[in-house]
This record gives structure tokens, C-alpha cells and sequence, in this order.
């Protein structure tokens, strides 16, 4: 079964497993070294012995090496210095003399590379082949051997023999040891609470942050932001603070589009109840009309029946004037239609558009106008839609303007755009409405059409072309519409 540990946990495992290996490995390296420096020690201060012994002592004869004569030198030195052990070795490296007990000569020639090396005067400490060890090395001093000036062997001390390594076997090397060790596992314990406090202390903003996800419910909104861990993304902050800092923005995003989703929700459910009441009414009316000319068909005058057929059918249109822009804002709310940008006349769609209202605006007594400069650049835009845009402003201006009124449309160059403005004389927009004005139907007076969809279809035609529409004060009474378009490239037209 697999542990379940948190980060600070494994954390510290993994701290406790790495401090093991590195107080094992210098525990190791230290008492290497003390080893080796043990060793330099004694070679260093034993470098001479050798020489001294071939200097004084008689190994030698007419005939070259005395065996004999090593046992009588070796009884001489362990009275001096019992560690030391003594070999004659010919000139190949053969042992030729040595003192050892019975049966406790392992070797019968020792490597001459490191005599060699010793007698160039290397570095110390250097190793040689001990004789009483199958695979053993130790210090010694070496010394060349010559009879009538030619070299017949060597004489060959280890320095620390047998007798040293029997008293180093009783405990006293062993008690140095565990002393070096225990000073090693204290320092290692020290290390590892150490390391324990401090992955407690590093960890734990990750731990506030951790607690704050979890109580991060996904179905319902994003918690507040003042209830999270402050943290800041600065240069230099290390990489849970930038952790903390980055769940912080994605919470105030999240948030961000949570507000937007509800109110987008709060939007729709107000559409649907404000189109449902819209159908709901001419509906009934054409229904109504319908029912009395089948049941009255027989006794109705021509003159009431034409009158009947006629209100039926103007509520017939008003119901399909509706539906289609129903299914106009939800094609371009839903990207079934894409702008096709072209460059063409302001001036003259503006005059075209007023044809379409002309009419209409003199059987209200409403007096269009249209103020633009002489040479107006033109526009870089889609036509179709500028024009619905233009039709939508101008047919919402005349129904909420009265009898004697003015709808004015007004085209001011500034840099590489066209700003226009669409107002009217009316009764204007109160405060209240304005907010939401472009996403929400509204009433002035009461008064309702189209389910309120043209200022939002307006809205979304020129959002679609990187454009904007926004309601200016004026100071005069009446509502202002203002919107924006992109010059087209070194293009003018004269009116």
C-alpha cells in the first residue's frame, strides 16, 4: 500500500535520504583522509630508516645479500620501533631475506614501481607491496643495496606491520572512529531539523494556497479575492508567489466572466420575456381579427371586412418584422455573418437611407437633416451593414420623435475616421436606462416596438467591424447616437 504524504513530508524524506548519503560519504572521505594523513606522517618522518640500516647494518658480503643477516636486525629493531618489518629484495624485486615467522610470507617478490618512485622522491604518501598480505599495501622506506659500487638489491621497511595492525585491531582505532561518526550523525541530526523547519516555513504559503483551492467550489461563483493569500507577480518574488499570484488573476478573471455570464443570462431571460410579450400581443390581435372574420363572414359589410383583413395584416407584419430581427441578432451573435469590408460613399448612403424615410417623415412632420463637409473621405466598411445600422437609428429617432420635431445626422472627419452621429428631438432617455442601453430592450413613454432588438442589433453589427455606438450628451433635449468607421485609403468623393 503506497504512503499518502504531503509535498512538506516528501519533502523531508527526500532532504533526510540525501543528508544520510552525504554525512555517510563524509564520514567516509574523512576518515580517508585522516588515514592518508596518518600514513604521509609516517613515511615522512620514517623516509631515512632505510638508508640508516643500509648505511650501518652489515647485509652484505663479497657475494652480494646475507639472508642470515636480516633475522639478527629485525630481533635489534623490534626492541626500538615493534612495528616495523624488514625484507632484503634482489634487484628484481624477489625477497631474498626476511624475518616473518613460519607460513606468514605471503608474497615471493614485491613491485618495484613504488620503491622506484620513492627513491625519485614523489609525493607521499606511496604504497608498496606488503609481503605478508596476499593483496595488502603499506608505507615503507626504501634503500639500494651495492657491493664494490654495484647495485645487488634492496632493502625494503614496512613501517607499519603486522604488530601495528594486531593493536590497531584491540578498539583503539575503533573508538576514533565512532567518535568521528557520532560527531557526524549529531551534525546530520542538527542539519535535518533544520531542514524541517524550513520546508514547514518555505511551504507554507503553498499550503494557504493549497487550502484555498480546495475550498474553491467550481459550481458556484469564484470566492472573493480578499479572502485569498496576497501575493504579487514582481520580479524577483520566488515561484509559489508567482503561483499564488497567477491563481489570484485566474480567480478575477474567472469572477470577471462569472458577473458577465450571469448578467449575459439575466440579458437573455429579459429578452425572451420582453419578445414573448411583443408576440403575445399582435398575436392575439391577429387572431382575434382572424376568429371575427370566420364567424362574422356572412354579415360583415365589404368596407368592415377589408378593415379587419387590414389590421390582421399589419399585425402580421409587425409579428414577422419581429421574427426576422430575432433571427438577425442570433446569426450575428453567433458568427453566421462576417462583415465584408468595402470602400463606398458615406454621403450618398446617408441621402439613400433618407430616401426610405422620406416619406414617413413628412407624414409625422418630422424634418430630416443631414450635415457633413463638401469633400467627405470615404469609408472602409461593410455596406449592407452600415446601412441597417444607419436605418435602425434613424427609424428609432422618428418614433420617439413628435409631430414638428428634427432627426439630424451629422458626419465630422477626425484623423483617419468618420464619426457620426445620429440625434433627435424627443423625449430623450432617462438615466436609469441608459445602463445596459445596447444590450437590453428599454421603453420611452411606455412605448415599445420591435422587442427594443434594433440598438442592440446596431451594436453588435458595428462590435463585429471594430467599431463601437455609445449615447453622447448634447445639452439640447432628445437622444444622440455616436459611432465611428475607418477611412478608406486615399479616397475622397465630392457632393
Amino acid at each position: 500500500m503506497s504512503l499518502k504524504l504531503t509535498l512538506t513530508q516528501r519533502l523531508a524524506v527526500v532532504f533526510a535520504v540525501l543528508l544520510l548519503i552525504c554525512s555517510g560519504t563524509s564520514a567516509w572521505l574523512q576518515v580517508r583522509s585522516n588515514r592518508m594523513h596518518e600514513l604521509e606522517v609516517v613515511q615522512a618522518l620514517s623516509r631515512d630508516v632505510a638508508e640508516s640500516i643500509a648505511r650501518d647494518a652489515q647485509l652484505t658480503d663479497a657475494n652480494g645479500l646475507m639472508p642470515g643477516a636480516v633475522r639478527n636486525l629485525f630481533n635489534q629493531l623490534m626492541m626500538v620501533n615493534p612495528s616495523v618489518e624488514v625484507y632484503l629484495l634482489e634487484p628484481d624485486g624477489r625477497i631474498a631475506g626476511h624475518a616473518a615467522p613460519e607460513g606468514r610470507l605471503r608474497r615471493e617478490q614485491v613491485d618495484l614501481g613504488p620503491v622506484r618512485r620513492f627513491l625519485e622522491g614523489r609525493m607521499l604518501p606511496i604504497l608498496g607491496d606488503d609481503p605478508r598480505s596476499s593483496d595488502g599495501r603499506k608505507v615503507f622506506s626504501a634503500a639500494p643495496l651495492s657491493v664494490k659500487g654495484k647495485q645487488v638489491g634492496f632493502i625494503y621497511v614496512v613501517l607499519l606491520g603486522e604488530a601495528h595492525d594486531l593493536l590497531a585491531a584491540k578498539g583503539s582505532a575503533n573508538a576514533v572512529l565512532k567518535t568521528a561518526l557520532l560527531s557526524i550523525a549529531m551534525v546530520a541530526l542538527l542539519c535535518l531539523a533544520a531542514g524541517l523547519v524550513a520546508f514547514a516555513l518555505i511551504t507554507r504559503p503553498l499550503r494557504r494556497l493549497t487550502e484555498s483551492v480546495r475550498q474553491f467550489d467550481i459550481d458556484g461563483p469564484p470566492p472573493e479575492l480578499s479572502a485569498l493569500p496576497a501575493g504579487s507577480m514582481e520580479k524577483g518574488q520566488d515561484e509559489i508567489a508567482v503561483l499564488d499570484s497567477a491563481y489570484r488573476q485566474m480567480v478575477r478573471r474567472m469572477g470577471e466572466q462569472w458577473k458577465a455570464l450571469t448578467r449575459q443570462d439575466q440579458e437573455r431571460r429579459e429578452l425572451i420575456a420582453n419578445v414573448s410579450h411583443d408576440l403575445r400581443t399582435p398575436l392575439s390581435s391577429l387572431h382575434g381579427y382572424l376568429e371575427t372574420l370566420l364567424l362574422k363572414d356572412a354579415s360583415l359589410e365589404p368596407s368592415e371586412r377589408r378593415r379587419y383583413l387590414g389590421i390582421a395584416l399589419e399585425q402580421s407584419r409587425k409579428v414577422g418584422a419581429l421574427s426576422q430581427s430575432l433571427f438577425e441578432l442570433a446569426r450575428l451573435e453567433y458568427g453566421f455573418v462576417q462583415p465584408e469590408p468595402e470602400a463606398f460613399s458615406l454621403a450618398d448612403l446617408v441621402q439613400d437611407v433618407f430616401q426610405k424615410f422620406e416619406l414617413r417623415a413628412q407624414a409625422q412632420h418630422v424634418q430630416l437633416d443631414a450635415d457633413f463637409p463638401l469633400q467627405l473621405p470615404s469609408v472602409r466598411a461593410d455596406l449592407g451593414m452600415i446601412e441597417r445600422v444607419l436605418s435602425n437609428l434613424l427609424d428609432n429617432a422618428l418614433r420617439y420623435t413628435p409631430e414638428g420635431g428634427r432627426v439630424r445626422v451629422v458626419i465630422v472627419v477626425k484623423g483617419d475616421r468618420l464619426e457620426i452621429t445620429v440625434s433627435d428631438s424627443g423625449p430623450g432617455i432617462a438615466s436609469e436606462l441608459r445602463e445596459g442601453l445596447f444590450r437590453r430592450p428599454f421603453t420611452v413613454g411606455g412605448a415599445r416596438r420591435d422587442g427594443g432588438l434594433g440598438l442592440r442589433i446596431v451594436h453588435t453589427m458595428l462590435e463585429l467591424q471594430g467599431s463601437s455606438i455609445k449615447l453622447v450628451e448634447t445639452g439640447d433635449t432628445g437622444a444622440s447616437f455616436q459611432f465611428s468607421l475607418p477611412r478608406a485609403v486615399e479616397h475622397s468623393v465630392s457632393v
